[in-house]
């Protein structure tokens, strides 16, 4: 039985994720591609406007966790970076059809992108607080399962009783609830408010089940700031003296950046390319989001018994090849073979494509920061996940900014998503060479 302290970091996870399943996929990023009427300009505003976000997280990443450190005051910068995430999100109610600022509300969605990465980097440093080495796979896994229960059941309430579709109606049928006029997507803009909701309401267990360390001690911030910035150049000139956790970060960094990409592009994608409705993304976003929660919690076993990097070395060799194929998937053609207009199979193999992405994603993330524990010191946990994150964000611009200038360049956005091949390929490359259990893991039992 787990306990409460656990429960509650596991409901950061539950809180967190429909930013991603519910504003960065699978419903506000194909609206994006109604506003503008164009899937190619689409797909290459939003790669700019995403890896806009990315850069700010990279530079910031990093410094942020080594003030924690220092400072002691997770939790307190936790509350901070919430603002962000509820502010952000709740701005993208101002997406109204003819009546918008692109600039803004990539703005508003950027500032609650940089809020979700920036919790994240602290609660993900709580992990090894919870249990012995033996136990994070678990308790990571179950913990990335059970957010993606909560996303899963945010979009289906979402498709269900707000997102309309052409017609005006959401999925079953009905009218937008609250008296939302369809006419003006207020039904599909809501997402906005409704994610910043979602994420008040279920964050209230994890800040009274969760508290910082006792072993934090908490100093004013301009001393954190002080002894923080030469801690963080020192942790980074000794990066070459730890080559395994060196070389997982370059490997994280490309192979997160792609999926990252995979998932920031997926639903503008099959609203481009397959003329997917915002609700028919979203009913592709449910296949993903449940095979996502299903094999994260398997994974997480799988990491418990064979330990993370053979979990990411798998999804890896999965996900390369999904990239490959979802080329080949338009309304022409799937996989090279030609079908009729009226054809169904597009939509059956993107379908198929997306459980996979689904799958592979939720079981290498989770095994992901269970790798991080291993590479990293546990004395420095949240400097480590500041340059995790720095790892996820130094080339987050990469991805979506090749994407957009791919599609750019040739016009198409099957030519456009190639990339992701390149940078999946990198990730899984580099991973060979890095110790499944780091430098650092004599000093486990120092820290537990």
């Amino acid at each position: 039985m787990a306990s409460r302290r656990i429960w509650g970091w596991w409901f950061y996870d539950w809180a967190s994720q429909p930013f991603s399943t519910l504003l960065l996929t699978f419903i506000f990023a194909p609206y994006i591609k109604d506003l503008l009427d164009d899937g190619t300009a689409a797909q290459a505003a939003w790669g700019y406007g995403v890896g806009a976000a990315g850069l700010v997280i990279a530079c910031l990443a990093p410094v942020l966790g080594a003030v924690a450190d220092n400072g002691g005051r997770r939790m307190a910068w936790i509350v901070f970076f919430s603002v962000f995430y509820v502010l952000g999100a709740t701005g993208l109610w101002w997406a109204e059809p003819g009546n918008f600022s692109l600039p803004l509300i990539l703005l508003f969605f950027g500032i609650g992108l940089v809020g979700m990465e920036f919790t994240t980097i602290f609660t993900n440093a709580m992990l090894p607080e919870l249990g012995g080495r033996d136990e994070i796979g678990r308790i990571s896994g179950t913990g990335w399962a059970f957010g993606y229960t909560g996303g899963l059941i945010a979009l289906i309430m979402m498709l269900t009783m707000f997102a309309e579709n052409a017609d005006g109606v959401t999925l079953i049928g009905i009218a937008p609830l609250f008296g939302l006029d369809a006419a003006a997507r207020e039904g599909t803009r809501f997402v906005g408010p409704f994610v910043a909701a979602w994420y008040v309401l279920f964050m209230l267990p994890f800040f009274m089940w969760m508290r910082d360390a006792p072993h934090h001690r908490a100093v004013p911030l301009a001393q954190a700031l002080r002894v923080a910035l030469p801690d963080l150049r020192a942790t980074l000139r000794r990066l070459p003296r730890t080559p395994s956790l060196m070389t997982y970060l370059a490997s994280s960094m490309f192979y997160r950046d792609a999926l990252n990409g995979m998932y920031a592009f997926g639903g503008i994608y099959a609203a481009g390319v397959l003329g997917w409705s915002v609700v028919d993304v979203g009913i592709f976003g449910i296949l993903a989001a449940l095979a996502g929660g299903v094999f994260a919690w398997v994974g997480g076993q799988a990491d418990h018994r064979f330990g993370p990097k053979p979990v990411i070395l798998f999804c890896l060799l999965v996900l390369t090849g999904v990239a490959l194929a979802v080329a080949f998937v338009s309304r022409e053609a799937v996989f090279g073979v030609a079908v009729g207009a009226g054809s169904v199979l597009p939509d059956v193999a993107f379908y198929g494509l997306g459980a996979a992405i689904g799958a592979a994603g939720g079981a290498m993330q989770s095994a992901s920061r269970t790798m991080m524990v291993r590479q990293a010191n546990p004395a420095r946990m949240t400097e480590a996940f500041g340059l995790y994150a720095l790892a996820g964000k130094a080339t987050a611009f990469l991805a979506p900014v090749s994407i957009g200038l791919v599609t750019d360049m040739t016009g198409s956005q099957q030519l456009g998503i190639l990339p992701l091949v390149i940078l999946f390929g990198l990730g899984l490359f580099l991973l060979l060479f890095v110790k499944a259990d780091g430098e650092q893991a004599e000093k486990w039992h120092e820290f537990s």
